[in-house]
């Protein structure tokens, strides 16, 4: 195999990456100067050391020299409502929502969702003992509601029913009030791709 092949098929890798797209960011790349190939280069590389992983909500974020290694600005943020906390798959959707404006509380990042058709151990990749741990300390603190939100698809769905299975195990769960996002969010949808104008009324709409 070629690098270019190598390299292919590593984009083919990327969630939501089919064969033609990978090659075209492949071809592009070719395309691009020697130092505009040696900047991305360098951009991916310093990743691991530029970005740090929140020791709250497991969301990826970059320290500023204000901002703790260990916790990024919307959990190290005291003004948040800490009684409420959404549970979303990717990173990617924290920034959804919070393109919406209406929603002051906390996040954990639950790392993916389970396949409703999957031979893998249910949340066997997933920060389920994590999950687990932070609900328990949030408990102790006024935790009142949690709040799935999922993709409308049944992976979402099977993922929603497996969660709320696991926040039932916790001691002291049964006092918080578990909830969904409304249907504002059309049946199919990855939250990540919905407006803000449709998360809001999913908000605002949950049950």
């Amino acid at each position: 195999m070629t690098p270019l092949d190598k390299l292919i098929a590593y984009f083919e890798k990327f969630p939501g990456i089919g064969g033609r797209q990978a090659r075209r960011f492949a071809f592009h790349i070719l395309t691009l100067k020697k130092e505009q190939v040696a900047e991305l280069a360098e951009l991916i590389t310093s990743l691991p050391e530029s970005v740090s992983e929140c020791s709250d909500c497991h969301r990826f974020f970059s320290p500023s020299y204000k901002q703790s290694n260990t916790r990024c600005s919307i959990c190290a943020d005291e003004a948040r409502d800490r009684n409420k906390l959404i549970v979303v798959a990717r990173d990617t959707d924290i920034q959804a929502i919070e393109r919406s404006g209406v929603y002051d509380g906390l996040y954990f990042v639950l790392g993916g969702t389970i396949p409703l058709l999957s031979a893998v151990e249910p949340g066997a990749k997933l920060r389920t003992g994590a999950f687990r741990a932070l609900i328990a300390e949030r408990l102790t603190h006024g935790l009142s509601e949690v709040i799935f939100a999922f993709a409308i698809n049944p992976d979402g769905e099977n993922t929603g029913r497996y969660i709320d299975t696991v926040l039932r195990e916790i001691d002291g769960s049964s006092t918080l009030k578990v909830s969904t996002l409304g249907r504002g969010l059309s049946t199919g949808s990855e939250l990540e791709y919905a407006d803000a104008e449709t998360i809001k009324n999913a908000l605002r709409n949950r049950n």
